[in-house]
C-alpha cells in the first residue's frame, strides 16, 4: 500500500513541476530567486552524489546498505525533496499567482506524502533510523 501511495505522490510532485513549468512559474526571473535556485540544485546534487546510484524509483523503496547520514543526510533526512521544494517554491513565489501557489503546494503534497511513506519503511528495516529521525531534521535544518 506504501508502494502504490509513493507512486500517488510522485504523480503529484510532477503535476505540479508541470503546472509551474507551463504557466511560467517554475523557473525565477531575478538574481536572488535564480541564485536560491541555484544552491538548490547543487543541494540535490550533492545529496544525489553522497546517496549513490542506488536508487531511482517511482515507488518508495529502501535500498540496500543501510542509511545515509553523511552529507547533507548529516543536516537534512530528504535533502532531495528539499531540494525540490526549495526550487519550485522561490519560482512560484517569485511571481506569485494563484496558479504557482497550486502547482508549489503540489509538489510539496507530493514530497510530504512520499517523505512519510519511505520514512516509514525505513524504520521498518532500519530500526536505527528512528534515532537518525529524532537528530536530523527532514527538510529545514534545525527546524523542520
Amino acid at each position: 500500500m506504501l508502494k502504490w501511495g509513493s507512486a500517488l505522490a510522485f504523480g503529484l510532485m510532477v503535476a505540479g513541476i508541470v503546472g509551474l513549468y507551463y504557466s511560467g512559474h517554475l523557473f525565477g526571473r531575478h538574481l536572488w530567486s535564480i541564485g536560491v535556485q541555484v544552491a538548490a540544485i547543487a543541494l540535490m546534487i550533492f545529496a544525489r552524489l553522497t546517496f549513490g546510484m542506488r536508487s531511482f524509483h517511482a515507488t518508495a523503496n529502501p535500498t540496500e546498505g543501510g542509511i545515509v547520514t553523511t552529507g547533507p543526510y548529516a543536516f537534512i533526512r530528504h535533502p532531495i525533496y528539499a531540494a525540490a521544494m526549495y526550487f519550485v517554491w522561490v519560482g512560484a513565489l517569485d511571481g506569485p499567482s494563484a496558479i504557482a501557489v497550486a502547482g508549489a503546494a503540489l509538489v510539496t503534497i507530493g514530497a510530504a506524502l512520499r517523505m512519510w511513506m519511505e520514512e516509514r519503511l525505513l524504520v521498518a528495516r532500519y530500526p536505527e533510523y528512528r534515532a537518525y529521525m529524532t537528530r536530523v531534521r527532514r527538510i529545514i535544518p534545525y527546524c523542520f
